[in-house]
């Protein structure tokens, strides 16, 4: 037992509470050590015997960017499980190895930036794999247990301080830094703050990141919505953590405030705490901060609450009670039980889409043909650890049927690049190692240099053999017969020297132009041409004209392989770190063209192909003339190992679907588009059909639903069933329980999740499921009333095996509150509080708080308010504006009653000045306003 000293600090006893001990310590520190608390990388204060401490550790699926640690599946295959106990189990190993690893390396952090809550809105977002669902419901529950994993079941101390990104409505990577999501009420409420304020009230979270972008055209850095919303739903500090960069970019980029000074100002007393930029340089930072209280714009108390957050975190970890922290001695790395957890998760991750006339499982005595690009792949991502081990698709089908009873096909174009001269390019000789792309570990995986230790390509006479892989709009990689891609280091020169695509910018990627008969070969990563100089192949302003000597077609080897077999897995999808990651969205749903020609190939040579998709997102991919088709994330260390598991039969597949599969392009809104309701986006409100509904996913058993019941009490609807196991082999089933209601006064979901279970089950076995739906989860945010409602009247219960696959279905009545119109005398229009909207954008209304509309390119946009009760009567109408341009008003359908017009414009966007005009108008009409112009609705108010 430790005995404090009587002179100990009141901030170093162990018995006192957390927030006296950081009083005392508050008291202690001077200006400037509180203002150098508030970079990421937090100086030691010797006299004080305090450590330097750093926030952020990425953690999305396993320790990422610190060397090697147990890599599980990607976090949108975490969502696919849909199963909460396992993703809580995967976050208790996460944290374990995070404290392993410390104790051999004291650059791993414990302060976790994981995990991603970001709704799946839209599929061809580039961080779709650090998704869980595109249902909030789903992405919290999954959340909440990764973020009780991580944090660990002692009531005083957490093993990790997980943060939740990224705050709030951010889906896009095109403009990430400067566009603005336009975030209804409705959608604010109903979708984006659900999965954030669901998994902080759960109590496993130590704070969030806010995002990039912008949110109806303020900057997430200075989001009211921090104070009034985030910081209501726990009375646990929260510590609020910058995005790298994103500090600067409030001036930089944005241009939304003059002076980095008051910029850092704003975000500080919008409630970041942390700020995390220009990389472990906290001089810029602490200056500007420094220059913000001289300015007045900070005051010491308002460092405080700051620095007091960080070390409310601090004080959880253990920093300060060594003596007392349970989770000093508890680190455990890549133990057995980790790896068999990852192998469990992968094999819970997949997704059985189709599986006609059961052809899978495979008996033991199959022929297979493994084909496609991602066959012998096992690939990272951007928030992986390395591996510390490895298994493809081949490997597992070796490992699981044979290796003489597989084929393998990999379906790379195997090519030669002939210059102009005749000769070849060439990779030299070389002895060097391999080496793995971050094994060693870094705080900033994007300053990792590329290999130069290796020669350059030269030109001869016979030249390499390459591997070409198209990954989708000519994007290419070219790999070396001994496995090593052709990539670009700082020095300029082309070497075979990468283990795989990859970095911040990738260095691995090409695109041929068709030039003067042949092509150039344009490096992406510098965006210069490859050209052959007498010391190398470079690259340079101008490069060399190149033939393409095809020597084999990747659909050649493929149909060869395919043709002698039993069943073809064709194993297609995408490269992480290539078209469609963190910086870059996708801009089609499609296979790659390539991929498609394999599919192809193979199809026609053996009608019993199956589609193995490891992907990142979905794809539109038409599976009509295919028996069986499945998809997986990228599973991570043992993904080879799960997926011939599953195709055996060893273990029966049970993920689920965590967001829509859209049929085409033509299926999705833009991009930009953030208004899920109105543009009627996710199975929410999608009214097409899709490839793929949400919840959906296949097995090999079967199921049946029976004996529904349902009893509403006072603040919660009580709903069960019994599942019975009408196959021949234990599986599991994810019992899936939606809501809807019927007869709603604005639109509602069509049907939304409301709560789900995933169980295992033998054969004949039955088991009764129940659920318990608080009557809050059927309310909607009532713009008229500026209010949650549970609205009175009838509410569709719906038990299933997807959103579409429904089993059993009745409807209750709630007794909720009847349909109100909006009383507009008492309380006006808001502008943003509109029923129905065309080319409209929401804009900031001040630059601290409020919203506003304006026509979203400046022309002509209108807005629809339903249900608008001018009681006995109004004579008037005032509307609250800034810029210029013209408010017209008219009621129901009818002709225009009111104009009014801003002719002078005012002094900026946040100058509004009162218009008047007369309107006479009683009783309940709509009312509709047209925008023209560059004008900016606040308020529209009536009197009489």
């Amino acid at each position: 037992m430790t005995v404090d000293s009587p002179s100990t600090p009141p901030f170093r006893d162990p018995h006192l509470p957390f927030a006296k001990r950081i009083d005392d310590l508050l008291a202690r520190l001077t200006v400037d050590e509180k203002i150098s608390f508030l970079h990421q990388y937090a100086p030691a204060v010797e006299r004080l015997g305090i450590a330097a401490w750093r926030t952020g550790q990425e953690a999305l699926h396993g320790v990422a960017w610190m060397g090697p640690a147990t890599v599980f599946p990607q976090a949108v295959g975490l969502g696919a499980t849909w199963n909460p106990d396992l993703v809580r189990r995967i976050g208790e190993a996460v944290s374990k190895e995070a404290r392993a690893m410390r104790t051999r390396d004291d650059r791993v952090g414990l302060n976790v930036w994981s995990p991603t809550v970001n709704l799946l809105r839209h599929p061809l977002w580039g961080r779709n794999e650090e998704g869980y669902a595109e249902d909030p419901k789903l992405t919290s529950a999954i959340a909440t247990a990764y973020t009780h994993g991580l944090r660990g079941n002692h009531p005083r101390y957490w093993r990790t301080a997980p943060v939740l990104k990224h705050w709030l409505a951010h889906n896009n990577e095109t403009d990430r830094a400067t566009s603005s999501a336009s975030v209804r009420p409705r959608v604010l409420h109903e979708y984006d703050l659900r999965a954030f304020q669901d998994t902080v009230e759960a109590g496993a979270v130590a704070g969030v990141m806010p995002a990039y972008n912008l949110v109806n055209g303020r900057p997430n850095h200075v989001s009211p919505y921090l104070r009034e919303q985030l910081r209501t739903w726990t009375d646990e500090e929260l510590l609020v953590c910058s995005d790298a960069g994103a500090p600067s970019n409030l001036v930089d980029a944005e241009h939304y405030y003059d002076t980095h000074e008051e910029a850092t100002a704003a975000a500080l007393l919008a409630g970041v705490d942390s700020f995390t930029d220009h990389g472990t340089d906290s001089s810029l930072i602490t200056a500007r901060v420094e220059g913000a209280v001289q300015q007045g714009l900070l005051t010491e108390a308002d460092l405080d609450a700051a620095v007091r957050r960080q070390l409310s975190v601090r004080f959880r970890l253990g920093e300060f009670d060594p003596h007392y922290d349970p989770h000093a001695a508890t680190g455990e790395f890549d133990t057995p039980a980790h790896r068999a957890l990852a192998r469990e998760a992968a094999e819970q991750a997949i997704v059985l889409l189709k599986n006609d006339d059961g052809l899978l499982p495979l008996a033991a005595d199959t022929r297979i043909a493994v084909v496609g690009l991602l066959a012998d792949e096992c690939k990272l991502d951007w928030y992986s650890g390395t591996l510390l081990h490895r298994s493809t698709p081949l490997e597992g089908v070796y490992e699981r049927f044979g290796a003489q009873r597989v084929e393998f096909a990999e379906g790379v174009d195997r090519v030669r690049l002939r210059t102009a001269a005749g000769a070849f390019l060439s990779v030299p000789a070389a002895d060097a190692p391999d080496r793995a792309r971050g094994a060693e570990g870094a705080l900033d995986p994007a300053l990792l240099a590329g290999r130069t230790d290796l020669p350059p390509l030269t030109a001869d006479a016979t030249g390499t053999e390459f591997a070409l892989a198209d990954w989708g709009e000519g994007v290419l990689t070219l790999r070396a017969p001994d496995g090593r891609y052709l990539s670009v280091a700082e020095d300029g020169y082309l070497r075979a020297s990468a283990d795989q695509p990859g970095g911040w910018v990738v260095q691995e990627t090409f695109r041929l132009e068709p030039h003067r008969g042949g092509h150039l070969l344009r490096h992406l990563g510098t965006g210069r041409h490859v050209r052959v100089a007498a010391d190398g192949v470079k690259v340079a302003d101008t490069g060399d004209v190149f033939e393409v000597v095809t020597v084999e077609r990747g659909e050649d080897a493929v149909a060869r392989a395919a043709a002698g077999a039993d069943v073809v897995l064709v194993v297609a999808g995408n490269d992480p770190h290539i078209n469609g990651r963190e910086t870059e969205d996708r801009t089609t749903l499609l296979l790659p063209e390539h991929q498609q020609r394999l599919l192809r190939a193979a199809r026609a040579a053996n009608p019993r192909t199956v589609l193995v998709l490891v992907s990142a997102y979905p794809y539109a991919v038409d599976t009509a003339r295919l028996p069986a088709a499945l998809w997986t994330a990228h599973g991570g260390q043992a993904a080879g190992t799960a997926l011939a598991r599953v195709l055996a039969g060893d273990v029966s597949p049970a993920g689920r679907l965590p967001q829509t599969w859209y049929a085409s392009d033509a299926d999705l809104p833009d991009l930009l588009d953030y208004d899920v309701i109105g543009s009627r986006q996710t199975y929410l409100y999608f009214e097409g059909t899709p490839l793929f509904p949400f919840g959906h996913g296949l097995s090999y058993a079967s199921f049946g639903y029976a004996g529904l019941a349902v009893r509403v009490e006072a603040d919660s609807v009580l709903v069960s069933c019994t599942v019975t196991h009408t196959g021949e082999r234990t599986a599991d089933e994810v019992v899936q329980l939606y809501g809807r209601a019927v007869d709603p006064s604005v639109p509602r979901p069509r049907r939304e999740l409301l709560d789900h279970r995933r169980i295992t089950l033998t054969p004949g076995e039955s088991a009764a499921v129940s659920f318990e739906v608080p009557l809050s989860a059927l309310e909607f945010w009532d713009v008229r009333q500026d209010g949650w409602c549970l609205e009175r009247g009838p509410y569709e219960l719906l038990v299933g095996a997807s959103s579409e696959d429904v089993r059993l279905r009745t409807t209750v009545h709630l007794d909720g509150a009847a349909p109100a119109p909006r009383a507009v005398p008492e309380r006006g229009l808001s502008g943003a509080g509109f029923d129905e909207q065309s080319g409209i954008a929401i804009v900031d209304r001040t630059r601290t708080a409020g919203d506003a509309v304006t026509p979203a390119h400046g022309g002509t946009a209108e807005l629809v308010y339903r249900a608008c009760d001018f009681g006995t009567g109004v004579r008037e109408v005032t509307a609250r504006v800034a810029g210029e341009g013209t408010v017209e008003l008219a009621l129901d359908g009818g002709p225009v009653l009111a104009s009014l017009t801003l002719d002078t414009p005012t002094d900026g966007p946040y100058a509004y000045t009162d218009l008047t005009a007369g309107l006479v108008a009683d009783g309940v009409h709509d009312v509709r306003l047209r925008l023209r112009g560059p004008l900016r609705l606040a308020h529209v108010g009536f009197s009489g």
